[in-house]
């Protein structure tokens, strides 16, 4: 059994001596034990203190600086380190946390403490209290942590959005508009996607504007009317020929429809009227089918559609124009006058107070007054509403279009002289003045100024003006040749008429005999009335439907055709401001190659700039 006394520290401090007695066979023998503390082992306890010191030092300094810059000592020492950690953290690395330097066991008052502990007594704790607060983070990862604690309190506080949308909260709405309206049309798409503020900035009237008038417009090809697996499909197809890229709308509002005609206003598709099946429906039948007089627009901007007027009369394959006119256009004045116009009736019904029936006169003087305050109140809101549509029309840079349909089919498949024009700011059909007689049926037109010319099958050419609101037959000196089975198709590009027809090349001089059927394209000259050929396409006229649309001063054609049991598109374009006036192919990529042979006759075509 050991006794251990005290210990016993000499003056200069180098050496320390402990006492012990041991009692074997009843001797007692005081042994004593000196340990030699070499100057190495208390210089690599001063370095420990030392590094001890300025760590703590540095540590302290740095979060006092960022206390005071988020405000007041007391939330200072809510966030700060712990020291009791810090200051036992020494060169050696990890945490000293109750270390005893001694090697002695027994009571806890011969224990020796730490010379760090002693000496750090003078420091004031960095976060919290140093009896009851542990902190064995280093000082790198207690910093991380008071940063993210830091970071969500101010959000708490302060309703700080995420790091994520502060970019969105520091770019106004007029800068996001204007990155928006600089983006290619799928990748406008795309953004709509990421949150709703910018699906809503990109579907505002004022946005679409802007996108209208800009200059970073690619032009875009919309098809139509296209047949696959026998059913009239509800889809458009959309070529971006930008990237030469293929893109399949869904379109069921059109499902069924077939022999519909489209033209567009500004950056809207219009789709007048159309025939659908009866008796299967879907399927291209004319032995039973129904003709329709309604009009949808659709937006590719916004993938929407909408209804607008119906025509007063049914048509299908109708000739479609667009105007584009001033607010001070007589077919506005005569609409205003017909408005304001109002017979007074003095009887109910069209027979004489004579040998009206009794009972209904006593009726009508009875109710008279009621009948004179309706009368009075539907006046007074046709007239405010004509108010309001001259206050919205003359707005200063305000461009009215007007559509105007003619020709097609009627309800019993029967040839129409007729015409209907439709104003979009009213949502109004008017009927027109019909057809000059023995026109013939009309398979082509275009608005080229502010007239609008068709064709008929009979080589006929007529005018329609919109100011005056009669039609004018003009008389040239010689039509184009042609083969009857095509149809000429007439286009306008810079206010210039242009007509596109196929008949044979010409004789070979050397050979004396024609050689083949081309597709050329002639210019009428408004002075001489007088047609000139000035080009021809290249490829082989095998669609004798083929669509031809002229958009900022280029003509885009498509023809479509079947041949060896396979259905194949071909889209050409021709600048008709260069010199050389080259047809140019689009795409290679056909379309056509999944649907069936019948989209070549109901099959539409239109061209937006997106």
């Amino acid at each position: 059994m050991a006794n251990f006394g005290g210990s016993k520290s000499s003056g200069n401090g180098k050496r320390t001596s402990f006492i012990c007695d041991d009692f074997v066979e009843g001797t007692k023998n005081r042994i004593v034990v000196e340990r030699v503390v070499g100057e190495s082992s208390l210089r690599r306890e001063f370095e420990d203190l030392s590094v001890s010191r300025r760590l703590v030092k540095s540590v302290s300094q740095k979060l006092r600086k960022k206390s005071h810059k988020n405000g007041g000592e007391e939330e200072d020492e809510e966030r700060r380190v712990s020291s009791g950690c810090l200051r036992l953290y020494g060169k050696g690395g990890g945490c000293k946390v109750g270390v005893d330097t001694c090697d002695d066991i027994g009571d806890g008052s011969s224990r020796r403490k730490s010379t760090v502990g002693d000496e750090m007594k003078g420091y004031q704790p960095i976060c919290g209290n140093d009896e009851t607060t542990v902190d064995c983070f280093p000082n790198a990862v207690a910093e991380k942590f008071w940063k993210r604690g830091n970071r969500k309190e101010r959000e708490f506080q302060f309703g700080e959005p995420p790091s994520s949308n502060r970019m969105d909260l520091l770019l106004p709405e007029d800068v996001l508009e204007m990155c928006f309206m600089r983006l290619p049309l799928t990748a406008l798409m795309a953004a709509r996607l990421v949150c709703k503020k910018w699906r809503y900035l990109t579907s505002t009237p004022r946005f679409l504007q802007m996108r209208c008038d800009g200059l970073y417009q690619t032009p875009w090809l919309f098809l139509f009317g296209v047949v696959k697996n026998g059913y009239c499909a509800g889809h458009v197809y959309a070529l971006d020929t930008s990237l030469d890229q293929w893109h399949k709308i869904e379109a069921n509002i059109i499902k069924g429809k077939f022999l519909f005609s489209v033209t567009t206003i500004g950056n809207d598709v219009y789709v007048v009227g159309g025939c659908s099946s009866l008796t299967s429906f879907g399927t291209v039948d004319k032995s039973s089918f129904k003709t329709h007089k309604g009009v949808l627009v659709f937006s590719p901007l916004t993938k929407s559609w909408r209804k607008v007027a119906s025509m007063k009369s049914a048509r299908s394959s109708a000739i479609l124009g667009v105007f584009k006119v001033s607010s001070q256009c007589s077919i506005f004045r005569s609409q205003r006058d017909r408005k304001d116009r109002r017979f007074p009736r003095s009887r109910l019904g069209g027979v004489s107070d004579v040998y009206e029936d009794p009972h209904r006169l006593s009726l009508r003087r009875q109710f008279g007054n009621a009948f004179e305050e309706t009368d009075s109140l539907l006046v007074s809101r046709s007239k405010s509403f004509v108010k309001q549509e001259r206050n919205f029309s003359n707005l200063k840079g305000f461009t009215r279009y007007v559509l105007i349909a003619v020709g097609g089919l009627g309800s019993w498949d029967e040839p129409l002289d007729s015409g209907e024009i439709f104003d979009p700011v009213s949502n109004r059909w008017i009927e027109t003045m019909k057809l000059p007689v023995d026109f013939g049926v009309v398979c082509s037109g275009v608005v080229c100024g502010e007239t609008f010319y068709v064709y008929s099958e009979t080589d006929k050419l007529a005018a329609y003006d919109l100011e005056k609101g009669f039609w004018v037959g003009i008389q040239t000196t010689q039509s184009p040749p042609r083969l009857h089975e095509y149809y000429p198709k007439l286009v306008s590009a810079n206010t210039r008429l242009f007509m596109l027809s196929v008949s044979w090349c010409g004789q070979d001089f050397q050979t004396d005999r024609r050689e083949k059927a081309v597709r050329k394209l002639w210019e009428l000259d408004p002075l001489l009335l007088t047609w000139t050929e000035i080009s021809r396409h290249p490829d082989a006229p095998m669609d004798w439907n083929a669509s031809f649309v002229a958009d900022r001063g280029r003509i885009f054609g498509i023809e479509m055709f079947k041949i060896f049991g396979q259905v194949l598109d071909f889209f050409t374009v021709c600048d008709m401001s260069s010199s050389d006036l080259k047809w140019k192919h689009i795409s290679r990529k056909h379309v056509a190659q999944e649907l069936d042979a019948s989209s070549c006759v109901t099959k539409s075509f239109a061209v937006l700039h997106l």
